[in-house]
């Protein structure tokens, strides 16, 4: 049974969201057929939550790791809440990191907990260098590569970030 992690870009304009849906979904898809399907996502707006439905409708299981006790309270905007709790009562598993406050170290815990699950990285990722803040997906996918993880990219023709466009 694979066990898939995802990083990827929060801030997916509009249009973007259905295309990398789609390509979730027919990548997941493979996977699930393949012999079962785990996923492990933090549950961030944009690529992770989209990453954790295309899991849970593939048949797959999720498994949510919170980088901190107050992720939801502090980071989880009200527009998202509804999503945010949906996925996280449907996750088989809830690992939660030992840091009481959201901030770089805990992202950076629960990136490193992602790696250690995984066979595989998605990065819902636009090829940007990482900015030097750690914890971002560009570093995660150096990450991984360091580590000998392999990554798949997803990032549909076509698709923005808001903000650069």
């Amino acid at each position: 049974m694979p066990t898939v992690a995802v990083t990827g870009h929060m801030d997916l304009t509009e249009t973007t969201v259905a295309p990398v849906r789609t390509a979730l979904d027919e990548l997941l898809a493979g996977m699930a057929c393949d012999g079962g399907l785990v996923g492990v996502s933090c549950l961030a707006a944009g690529a992770d939550t989209l990453f954790a439905e295309a899991v849970l409708d593939a048949g797959g299981a999720l498994v949510a790791v919170l980088p901190s006790r107050d992720y939801r309270t502090a980071k989880v905007q009200p527009e998202q809440t509804a999503t945010f709790d949906r996925l996280l009562a449907a996750a088989s598993e809830i690992v939660t990191m030992p840091f009481a406050d959201a901030g770089p170290p805990a992202y950076q815990a629960a990136n490193a907990e992602l790696l250690a699950r995984a066979d595989m990285l998605v990065a819902v990722w636009d090829g940007t260098q990482p900015e030097g803040r750690g914890g971002g997906t560009a570093d995660m996918v150096m990450e991984a590569r360091r580590a000998g993880v392999p990554v798949r990219v997803v990032w549909p023709e076509g698709a923005e970030r808001r903000g650069q466009l």
